[in-house]
């Protein structure tokens, strides 16, 4: 046990397994009374259980540390509210906040359903906003708290995934407002975009491989081309309990790329090119002038294919 986080509070939503899982567990281990969020549904969003905190609630009990399970969903204002006050009402005080809860419903975008654009949204997007709003009414107040917000690689663009990229994406424009709004009272917000093997990542077949690989010591490529045994959930934590402590209280509105052995953080987007002129561009401008500009070398990600 650890003692970095020694008198802290934090919630992590989503805990019950995978990277939720791994980020309460260290937590605790780094003296954090922590509340293990997890509706308990499965990847898709369907169902109920309170199995999955429960079992983290015990793990942490077991290894000397504090913990309370919460089965609210973060899809609602109120469910939002009522993960934040298991903290108050428990531990009398709220430090950190995780967003971590997450689904899937992959659909390409011409068959992607009204609702299942809608769940996702309301499970990453809505789910941050509905428990950073609680939290940082507190973290004002006391004038200290850290956001650690779960963002994902899909934002930059992954096929059948048009639901799920935008949330993710929103997360990470959310990141640098709510840095903004709450910097000045000593909160800091931060977004990690998660590479790891999870239930939502990999199929059951598929973990049971990468278990036997690491039993075996055997390295197991994916298509692309990376080892699955280095993408343990447990090796996203460390990042997200640095961002929690007083280590961290100058890295704010900031988004990480994690992964085992590989930490890397993101440039803010800015201009490539630019083109000026007096007054408005016409469409004839434009096509004089585009295609040697700023279409100059760009490439279609997904270009036409023949018809099958």
């Amino acid at each position: 046990m650890g003692d970095r986080l020694k008198g802290r509070v934090a919630v992590v939503t989503g805990a019950g397994r995978g990277i939720g899982r791994a980020e309460a567990i260290l937590l605790a281990e780094e003296g954090a009374k922590v509340v293990v969020n997890d509706l308990g549904g499965g990847p898709d969003g369907v169902g109920e259980s309170s199995s999955p905190a429960d079992e983290v609630v015990q793990e942490i009990q077991k290894m000397g540390g504090e913990a309370v399970a919460n089965y609210d969903s973060v899809t609602t204002t109120e469910g939002g509210e009522r993960i934040i006050k298991t903290a108050i009402d428990r531990f009398g005080r709220l430090d950190i906040l995780v967003n971590n809860a997450g689904i899937l419903r992959d659909r390409m975008v011409y068959n992607m359903s009204p609702e299942e654009w809608d769940i996702v949204m309301k499970v990453h997007l809505y789910g941050h906003f509905n428990c950073a709003k609680p939290a940082c009414a507190i973290f004002r107040q006391q004038r200290s708290g850290r956001i650690i917000n779960t963002a994902s690689e899909s934002g930059l663009g992954n096929m059948g995934q048009a639901n799920y990229s935008a949330a993710k994406e929103g997360i990470v424009g959310f990141t640098r407002t709510v840095a903004r709004d709450m910097g000045r009272y000593g909160v800091t917000c931060n977004a990690i975009r998660p590479r790891a093997a999870t239930r939502l990542t990999v199929t059951e077949e598929l973990r049971q491989a990468m278990e036997r690989a690491r039993a075996s010591g055997v390295a197991m490529p994916t298509e692309a081309g990376l080892d699955l045994t280095k993408l343990d959930p447990e090796a996203i934590a460390p990042i997200v309990v640095y961002l929690a402590t007083d280590e961290a209280a100058n890295i704010n509105g900031c988004t990480f790329l994690v992964m085992a052995g590989q930490i890397a953080i993101y440039s803010e987007p800015i201009p490539m090119k630019t083109i000026i002129k007096d007054g408005q561009w016409t469409l004839d401008d434009l096509s004089k002038l585009m295609p040697s500009t700023l279409a100059a070398g760009l490439i279609n990600p997904s270009p036409p294919q023949p018809q099958k």
